[in-house]
């Protein structure tokens, strides 16, 4: 990651500390000392985010050291007690064991207490002591305890004593990441993981493609595979991330289906719309639900996002006749076109259903034109300010999400004051267009990462961009909005807590800067003399003996992003704003040493070599890498 915000913690008022002194000589009936004072002053809580909101100061501290050992006594412990030692590891702090004998001082003790009904299913204790005890409800909230232990551990290995009860104000807590159109590096989204752990945030909607078997013509570029699904799934299983898939439908569904003309939606004038599914079509909505069994493949969350937003953006249902005559013939002579949409999204939801699976929609779709109600128990996350609000939502029964704008982190584009927010003291009953006094029919809240300009920003900007926004909506999800007294104490607190362990710094660049030859182990390309130069964001430029970039900037544009593969990779004119002339290079797994491949730090394709000596991008599982050699001149 980028060198996050750094502010230095607010400085105390000395002057107001002796004025406070001298008053308090002359409201007490005996002198006071100040060490007297300070003694009976309540200590403050360790920081941590979310910041700990019941926390009672023992005496004493605890140490964590070279005999330190996890005691765990039972199967779910254990499992909760060895993902600690793995993340003890990652964070330097060695091999720690993990045991079920009695415990000792010195030591951490992790325990599950089903009885305790206070904790709820996420909620935990925390004992700090001669020992360090963890207790939870449940496997989730005694796993939460263990990232607040990492939390203090990654600030001092002496913890002081006391004591906390620690329950989240709001189910869900979470971050929302489109990975449509573009590709987002597998190791940028595990590390996303990691840390939404580390911050008790557990609930992440991706937006994106699975390359799929099914229907291979709908494979562009883009996709994931599912291997690699699967393995960051594992990941959120882990670490107690639940991933929620997301095939945007029936708007923006031209990823999937403009290679196919027979589903697209038509207009009055015989204009096709590739990104507009036709809701009238039966063959439409077997399409539909054949995406949700191959993701159900990979996906095992309870949710599938529908999307089910800006269907009409830019257009009008009134150039599309035949929706209405569809929603009249189901519904009667005073349906509206809006119905039709309705009935697409119901039928979703049934399918959907059936999977053992419960729906998610954004809200925009939902204007009060329709006559058909969405189905009871469908999840509305809020994001935009229409005629039907959140209150109108919640009292007919919708389980309400906050997703507000105000929250996204867009390349390019809109980003998120997340200082002006918590000086407001924003909590996730402040929707657009609506402030609510109750906490009831909310399900939490969630910033979200767009790429609505693709090329705006590298994968490694977003990750500064968010990691103020991630730690503030933790904050606000789960306990107190406003822990600080103003936003520098509070992202003093964060930059204290820092990132979790485990986090990979994607912002290494394996080599110095300077000259080198460059040429591909395969010799299919002439060896040529290349000026390596990092860049602030932690990639790298290669510029020729001309004083021209490598830049991969041909083929079809989607979000302004050039992602046909097999397009070339060409050397233009240097510009130090363009992110297309930003590369990342990675050490070849296969060994081979000084090999490295490298990958275009925006269109996520890898720099290869044809068999003519011309340079292309391709996905690496459409082609086989080309292993480069950088030797320093």
């Amino acid at each position: 990651m980028l060198t996050e915000f750094r502010t230095k913690p607010p400085t105390g008022r000395r002057g107001s500390r002796l004025v406070g002194a001298v008053l308090a000589l002359f409201l007490t009936a005996a002198p006071v000392s100040a060490a007297h004072a300070a003694d009976r002053a309540p200590a403050a809580p360790p920081r941590t985010v979310p910041a700990l909101s019941d926390w009672q100061a023992g005496k004493g501290s605890y140490e964590f050291g070279a005999r330190t050992r996890l005691v765990a006594r039972d199967a779910v412990s254990r499992r909760v007690a060895r993902t600690l030692a793995d993340d003890l590891r990652a964070a330097g702090e060695g091999s720690v064991p993990v045991t079920s004998g009695p415990s000792r001082t010195g030591d951490i003790v992790v325990d599950i207490d089903a009885h305790d009904k206070r904790l709820g299913a996420e909620g935990y204790e925390l004992n700090v002591g001669g020992r360090l005890e963890i207790t939870g409800a449940a496997e989730t909230g005694a796993f939460y305890g263990t990232r607040t232990l990492l939390q203090l551990l990654a600030q001092s290995p002496r913890i002081p004593a006391g004591r906390t009860v620690d329950v989240p104000q709001y189910e869900e807590r979470g971050v929302g990441v489109c990975a449509c159109y573009v590709h987002i590096s597998t190791d940028w989204l595990e590390n996303l993981v990691r840390d939404m752990a580390y911050h008790k945030l557990n609930q992440l909607l991706l937006e994106l493609k699975v390359k799929s078997d099914a229907h291979p013509e709908a494979n562009s570029w883009g996709y994931y595979t599912k291997s690699e699904i699967r393995r960051l799934v594992a990941l959120g299983e882990k670490y107690h991330v639940t991933i929620v898939p997301e095939i945007n439908s029936p708007g923006h569904m031209d990823p999937w289906i403009q290679d196919r003309p027979d589903l697209q939606l038509v207009d009055v004038d015989g204009n096709a719309q590739p990104s507009r599914l036709d809701i009238t079509k039966p063959e439409a909505l077997t399409y539909y639900k054949s995406l949700i069994d191959e993701y159900g493949e990979v996906f095992p969350a309870k949710w599938w996002h529908m999307g089910a937003d800006e269907y009409m953006l830019g257009s009008d249902f009134a150039k599309y006749p035949h929706v209405l005559e569809y929603a009249r013939a189901r519904y009667g002579a005073d349906a509206t076109p809006q119905d039709a949409f309705i009935d697409f999204v119901n039928q979703v939801e049934a399918y959907a259903a059936g999977k053992g699976k419960k729906l998610r929609i954004w809200n925009d779709g939902l204007t009060g034109a329709n006559t058909v109600p969405v189905k009871p128990g469908t999840t509305v996350e809020h994001w935009l300010n229409v005629n039907v609000k959140p209150s109108q939502l919640i009292a007919q029964g919708y389980p309400v999400m906050n997703a507000a704008y105000s929250l996204y982190v867009i390349r390019g584009g809109f980003h998120s004051d997340t200082g002006k927010l918590y000086d407001e003291q924003w909590d996730p009953r402040s929707f657009e267009g609506e402030k609510l006094t109750s906490r009831s029919g909310i399900t939490g809240a969630k910033i979200s990462l767009w790429p609505d300009n693709g090329r705006g920003e590298t994968e490694n900007e977003v990750a500064e961009a968010a990691f103020m926004p991630l730690n503030h909506i933790a904050q606000a999800t789960w306990g107190t909005p406003h822990p600080d007294a103003d936003y520098a104490g509070f992202a003093a607190r964060a930059d204290a807590v820092g990132h979790a362990p485990g986090v990979r710094d994607l912002t290494r660049v394996p080599l110095a800067d300077g000259t080198y030859t460059l040429a591909d182990r395969g010799h299919r390309t002439t060896p040529a003399q290349v000026r390596l130069t990092r860049t602030a964001d932690g990639y790298a430029t290669l510029t020729n003996a001309a004083g021209a970039c490598l830049e991969t900037r041909s083929g079809k544009l989607t979000l302004n992003v050039p992602l046909e593969p097999g397009s070339a990779v060409t050397w233009e004119t240097c510009d130090a704003k363009n992110t297309l002339q930003r590369w990342q290079l990675t050490p070849d797994r296969g060994g081979d040493k000084g090999g490295h491949r490298i990958t275009s730090a925006i269109t996520r394709m890898t720099l290869d070599a044809t068999s003519d000596g011309a340079l292309v991008q391709y996905p690496p599982d459409q082609k086989a890498p080309t292993t480069w050699t950088l030797t320093r001149a």
